[in-house]
């Protein structure tokens, strides 16, 4: 029976530890870390997911700056909001959510906000800084991983990893740190002659389709990590990529859906804006 690596536990433990040391820094006479959230529209899932970062904001003495703006919101006003954060002294990071609606350039959006304030790391210098091995942020989720390996002691080192997804937000950047891990790293995607037979082959396999329950037990080897990704709603259940009941007793390992990789997204976000925070103060 595989051993559970739960999110919430360590999620918290990175929260707890943000939480020292911004409250040393406040008792030091520094202002706290301040972090501005935009959202178009009025997806549901979006909502959700601006209330969950601002809790955490809060919970650990940061400062949460919230920006809703209407679905008909203008290129040329969105721009002019980014523009006006990143010249804002007191803000050290920007997260922009998406997706945004179809009318605007999210690519564009993307590149304008400052690198130094990119706490999602999806500028293209800051790929590039991951891509050459000296980042200034972590993405959020594949951090979140690699945390959750290190907490657990499990070594990437020499192993053969298999990433299953190929997205610019999760799939392509988690290849590219478990390879700085030392990892045997393989992308598949939609392309991949026979899935199962490359999913057979890792020690470590990391699922981020967007497809309910797609990794199934007889496509993982006998005492793989397997780490979930997904977050899908089926037949009205919360579920990941994973068919978690079929692999639980194959795996070593295995993250739930909900209570595993989803909560640490958020955690290396606030994370993620202590480093922005201190870069920008000039702090060790």
């Amino acid at each position: 029976m595989a051993i559970i690596l739960d999110g919430k536990i360590i999620s918290q433990k990175v929260k707890d530890e943000i939480a020292v040391e911004v409250n040393q820094l406040v008792s030091d006479g520094n202002r706290p870390p301040c972090l501005a959230v935009v959202l178009v529209g009025d997806d549901e899932g979006s909502k959700v997911y601006v209330r969950n970062k601002k809790r955490a904001c809060e919970a650990i003495g940061f400062t949460s700056l919230e920006f809703i703006l209407p679905t008909e919101t203008l290129q040329d006003e969105l721009d002019k909001l980014i523009d006006f954060l990143n010249d804002d002294d007191n803000v050290d990071g920007i997260l922009v959510q998406l997706p945004l609606p179809k009318h605007l350039n999210e690519m564009s959006i993307i590149n304008r906000i400052s690198t130094k304030k990119d706490v999602d790391a999806f500028h293209p210098e800051n790929v590039g800084r991951i891509m050459l091995g000296n980042p200034l942020f972590l993405p959020c989720t594949p951090a979140g991983v690699m945390r959750m390996l290190k907490d657990y002691n499990i070594s990437v080192s020499g192993k053969e990893c298999v990433v299953v997804g190929r997205s610019n937000i999760v799939g392509k950047p988690m290849s590219l740190l478990l390879l700085a891990a030392n990892g045997t790293v393989t992308t598949c995607h939609s392309r991949t002659l026979d899935l199962a037979e490359v999913t057979r082959r890792a020690d470590i396999l990391v699922v981020a389709i967007g497809i309910p329950r797609k990794i199934t037990g007889d496509m993982i080897k006998e005492g793989a990590v397997v780490i979930d990704v997904g977050m899908n709603r089926s037949d009205g259940v919360l579920c990941g990529d994973v068919d978690f009941t079929d692999c639980l007793s194959k795996a070593s390992y295995i993250t739930p859906v909900p209570g595993g990789v989803g909560l640490m997204t958020i955690a290396m976000l606030m994370q993620n804006t202590l480093t922005a925070y201190k870069l920008h103060m000039g702090i060790k």
